[in-house]
């Protein structure tokens, strides 16, 4: 039920996207006489919902950080040479498992989720509608149908920023063109169409044009807020180095908590760059996702 959820609001997302850009193309941009001004915004508009769509698909067809199942199993364990219960640890040097006190031992304990019996990382929480344990699992969005975790953060903070500029390009878009039709007359202010005994152009608003450009003031503004709220909560949390689920919980920092500009890096990769805007590069620091995490039996 719940994955019928996500998909419908996935789609729902698209629906939308699709209804301001018909109303943004067909009643704002074609019927302006300006060419340079409805290029511009044009390619701003397209620029934009390519960026918020790609972002969109790859929050939600990355893989968040899903911890393997069944790694925790009393077989698994009994291959390992170890006992259930038994404090283990992560060894730095070699990269085994190990029991306490033994040689090169790390100190990381490792943790075992009852529910998907997997060794998780300690930041890591289970969500009930993956079915799995998600590495910094920041919450589980309906709207990318995906938990928004370690490895797909990135991609989820680019969804809300682009959604919340488009929406406000869109905005003032809107409200622009009601100025000008006021100040016009509605004249040059409708959908164009040919008339059948002159055979000249002409456009004229019509109460069907009125009525999609009101909704999509309401749709812009709404999305406007809501995402620009998310992209706040998301930047606050990755500022503070805590997920969404550790201030919920209120979970004390057992973990390493990186520096703020560190925390930012392992979410956008190393070095401020364009690449932090771009949902086609995977985040990757020294070669590889960054991992700072305690591991937990």
């Amino acid at each position: 039920m719940d994955v019928l959820l996500g998909i419908i609001c996935a789609l729902f997302t698209y629906g939308l996207l699709l209804f301001a850009e018909y109303v943004v193309i067909e009643v704002i941009i074609i019927p302006e006489q300006n060419l340079i001004y409805k290029t511009i915004n044009f390619i701003i508009f397209e620029g934009l919902a390519f960026l918020a769509l790609s972002s969109h698909l790859r929050t939600m067809l990355t893989d968040p950080g899903a911890v393997p199942r069944g790694t925790a199993t009393k077989e698994a364990i009994e291959q390992l040479g170890l006992s259930e219960g038994q404090v283990l640890y992560k060894c730095q040097k070699c990269c085994s498992i190990k029991p306490e006190r033994a040689h090169h031992c790390s100190g990381q304990v490792l943790y075992k989720c009852q529910k998907c019996c997997s060794i998780k990382p300690e930041r890591a929480h289970h969500c009930s509608v993956c079915q799995r344990c998600i590495r910094k699992m920041d919450h589980h969005c309906p709207w990318v149908n995906n938990c928004v975790g370690e490895n797909n953060q990135k991609f989820f903070v680019l969804f809300t920023l682009y959604i919340a500029i488009i929406s406000c390009h869109a905005l003032i878009l809107s409200v622009t063109h009601f100025y000008k039709c006021i100040e016009n007359d509605w004249k040059n202010c409708g959908t164009t169409y040919m008339d059948p005994i002159t055979g000249s152009t002409t456009s004229a608003p019509t109460p069907w044009t009125i009525i999609l450009l009101v909704c999509l003031v309401f749709e812009a503004l709404l999305f406007a807020i809501f995402t620009l709220i998310m992209f706040g909560v998301q930047v606050q949390a990755i500022w503070h180095d805590q997920t969404g689920i550790e201030q919920l919980k209120k979970e004390t920092n057992n973990w390493h908590k990186r520096h703020s500009w560190k925390s930012f890096t392992s979410v956008f990769g190393k070095g401020f760059s364009l690449h932090w805007f771009s949902p086609f590069t995977r985040v990757s620091v020294g070669g590889r996702v960054e991992t700072n995490f305690t591991y937990a039996v």
